[in-house]
């Protein structure tokens, strides 16, 4: 593994694992726990937005995790609600204004406060009570804890030419070089097979520059902020040990 990027809320690592494990591992963040508002109760909104419009704005809120909460399927009171699975935040504002996540008053914090909610204007008012809960991105999408994916990993196939001086100047991200008749990468990594260099080469009636799929896998992990994109890895990779012990 070679890892290319490592931050609190984005990893980029490169392995020779094959694409069925990665999609597993991508499939798996799905099953990572992740907590977000599950309920609304609006008890007043004088907004531009429609009840059901706000409440799926308030349901994509990162909100930072907290250790001591269990899943409610989990939970000793069976999904009842209690102070081990559920919480609860209150919103109440008054116009003329932007509403921001920060503005939200309870014992847990959003990721990020200045994700703005609605603007109220001059006399309008907005009062609700938002329940959290933690699920997982199988029931909803909303519970997913970031963005997962993968891509392989680009490979010249032939790149023999005399002059693709245009193949080289139309990659977006100039990374193509040619040096003694053969285009090569500078940087294969941030290659995503676009092809604009493919196609700028038969352009010029020439076909003596590919891009196909390599051997290797470049995985990506950008989380929203409700954990780090390391514990994300660590959590689905045990998701698809735990699924594994079912088909004993």
């Amino acid at each position: 593994m070679k890892i290319l990027e490592k931050t609190s809320e984005k990893l980029v690592f490169v392995s020779d694992l094959s694409e069925s494990l990665a999609n597993a591992l991508r499939r798996a963040s799905f099953e990572v726990p992740v907590l977000a508002i599950d309920e609304v109760e609006i008890y007043k909104n004088d907004s531009v937005l429609y009840d059901e419009v706000l409440a799926l704005r308030l349901g994509l809120i990162p909100f930072k995790m907290s250790k001591d909460m269990e899943l409610k399927e989990e939970c000793a009171c069976k999904g009842k609600g209690c102070s081990k699975c559920t919480t609860e935040l209150k919103l109440v504002a008054k116009g003329p204004g932007v509403v921001y996540a920060k503005d939200f008053k309870g014992g847990i914090d959003p990721v990020h406060g200045d994700i703005p909610i609605v603007e109220l204007a001059d006399e309008q008012e907005l009062e609700l009570v938002a329940t959290l809960r933690l699920g997982k991105g199988v029931d909803h999408t909303k519970y997913n804890p970031g963005l997962v994916y993968y891509r392989h990993v680009a490979e010249i196939e032939s790149g023999k030419c005399d002059d693709c001086k245009s193949a080289v100047e139309a990659c977006p991200v100039k990374i193509l070089k040619q040096e003694k008749g053969k285009i090569e990468f500078t940087d294969k990594y941030k290659c995503d097979m676009c092809e604009a260099c493919v196609e700028a080469c038969k352009r010029e009636g020439k076909d003596c520059l590919k891009i196909v799929p390599g051997k290797e896998i470049t995985f990506f992990i950008e989380s929203w902020g409700q954990m780090k994109a390391e514990e994300i890895l660590h959590q689905a990779a045990k998701a698809i040990k735990l699924n594994l012990k079912d088909l004993k």
